[in-house]
């Protein structure tokens, strides 16, 4: 039985993947802002007031951890927001960056002493990040902040390496979550399972790799 940890587990892909480990009878930590009926249903470990961009919140979650061991830490919280002059909408694009890169670091950062040799870390990315999948523009803030997050990623793999952590970045898929606007072509239920399996397969060897859900690698 493993202890996973799952932030911004209250609603969408966080959510399916929370519910996901507890139905496989794995002990599930759950971290949010504020949480869900449907994550209360799950019979997930809940931490409320944990807000990613902001320190004393993750200082305050990490002393309430105390010394337990988490097996697989996932950095989910995240953040999409568009404007109508997006590309000069620069606080948003600095909230996305400090939610979706930061935010990831934060707790990773947070978290390390309690990550054993043999954890695995998962940051949810988007192929949004890719450069070299870029082939329309727009969405600068969600783009940016997620390229951003995929170097944090890489940055951690090489750090990690003598502790025998590996670190993957795996795109979700496109799903039917509030952040998508309800569109897409995947279920938060059929996104969790490949997110779980992309995780399950991870190794030292595939430290540090930009994953799709449904296993391909995808260009920087």
């Amino acid at each position: 039985m493993a202890t996973i940890l799952v932030t911004g587990a209250n609603r969408g892909i966080g959510l399916a993947i929370a519910k996901a480990f507890v139905n496989r009878s794995d002990n599930v930590i759950a971290t949010c802002r504020s949480s869900s009926p449907l994550l209360a249903q799950t019979g997930a470990e809940i931490f409320e007031s944990v807000d990613v961009t902001n320190d004393g919140d993750i200082a305050n979650f990490s002393k309430a951890l105390g010394n337990r061991e988490i097996d697989i830490l996932i950095n989910n919280a995240g953040v999409s927001l568009r404007s109508a002059h997006e590309e000069q909408d620069w606080p948003a694009m600095l909230h996305q960056f400090n939610v979706n890169a930061l935010g990831p670091l934060r707790v990773t950062r947070a978290l390390l002493g309690i990550l054993k040799p043999g954890s695995k870390i998962a940051i949810i990315t988007s192929f949004m990040g890719s450069i070299g999948q870029n082939s329309w523009g727009g969405q600068y803030g969600y783009r940016l902040s997620k390229a951003a997050a995929n170097m944090a990623g890489v940055n951690l793999s090489h750090e990690l390496k003598p502790k025998q952590i590996p670190v993957v970045l795996i795109h979700p898929g496109y799903v039917t979550t509030d952040l998508t606007g309800g569109q897409g072509n995947l279920s938060p239920d059929m996104s969790a399972k490949g997110v779980i399996d992309r995780i399950s397969e991870l190794t030292m060897e595939g430290t540090g790799r930009f994953m799709h859900v449904d296993g391909h690698e995808i260009p920087w």
